[in-house]
């Protein structure tokens, strides 16, 4: 994995083996505590956040337009993506931005405070399988990690 999933030309860990696509879930790599967010990490975090993220701020699970999946079209915005984006940024002190992202992935929820599997990058609208499962574990995930390193820091202050 470490050397073959990285990728110097992108600066980051990638999609599949000596490859250059990005693929969100790489971000899960300091998640189940597979590497810490060491500067290749941090610098892979910097590459999906370039790339795959969308104009209104939420992040691609990956770009469609390589045809790895095998599916043809577009595909929304994935909200669990961006949750794990908020995550890595505060597993990496970076808590200004993580809550900066989680809270514009949270604006998605509905009246009742569900969220959807995926947003719409052009419209906004909610996408995919409603209510997600995923999307809602992601949110607490990203919510604890917010709030552990907003206590660290505190303490360190």
């Amino acid at each position: 994995m470490l050397e073959h999933g990285w990728s110097e030309e992108v600066g980051a860990f990638t999609q599949h083996f000596d490859s250059a696509d990005l693929d969100a879930a790489a971000l899960m790599l300091p998640i189940v505590g597979f590497s810490p967010p060491d500067p290749r990490v941090l610098s892979t975090l910097d590459a999906i956040e370039k790339h795959l993220m969308d104009s209104r701020g939420l992040l691609l699970r990956y770009r469609t337009d390589t045809g790895i999946d095998g599916l043809g079209g577009d595909e929304g915005s994935f909200l669990l993506c961006t949750f794990w984006l908020a995550q890595v940024s505060a597993l990496a002190g970076r808590t200004g931005h993580a809550r900066e992202v989680f809270e514009r992935a949270i604006s998605y929820a509905n009246d009742v405070g569900l969220l959807s599997e995926e947003v719409d990058s052009t419209s906004g609208e909610l996408l995919g399988n409603f209510p997600q499962a995923f999307s809602h574990i992601g949110l607490l995930n990203a919510a604890w990690a917010i709030h552990q390193a907003e206590r660290r820091a505190k303490r360190k202050s």
